[in-house]
């Protein structure tokens, strides 16, 4: 008897990391708050370190929260193949949580 596979393993592993409790708090105002706040703490330890190599990398680092939590998007999500505008993301995860629960019977 072969066991039909579930929505779960038909999903991209775009659409599986953005059903994460991850996802849904990266992609929501305090997650955006948080990566605003980490691209200008790195941009400042760049500037601090502006003199080495690892000053330079840090600000090359730091470019990508920054942009994340300016521009709402989420890199993470968009190289899974997944969407890359934050507003996408979370209108998938709702409606990903008004879907009805799948039946194990």
């Amino acid at each position: 008897m072969d066991a039909q596979p579930g929505w779960e393993a038909l999903m991209s592993r775009a659409d599986r990391f953005n059903a994460t409790a991850f996802s849904q708090w990266v992609n929501g105002p305090s997650g955006r708050a948080f990566r605003l706040a980490a691209g200008v703490a790195w941009l400042c330890f760049a500037w601090v370190a502006r003199d080495h190599w690892w000053g330079i990398a840090a600000g090359a680092w730091g470019l990508f929260p920054l942009t994340a939590g300016l521009f709402d998007i989420c890199w993470i999500s968009a190289s899974l193949g997944g969407p890359l505008q934050g507003r996408t993301i979370r209108a998938g995860q709702a409606a990903m949580r008004s879907r009805p629960a799948a039946r194990t019977s």
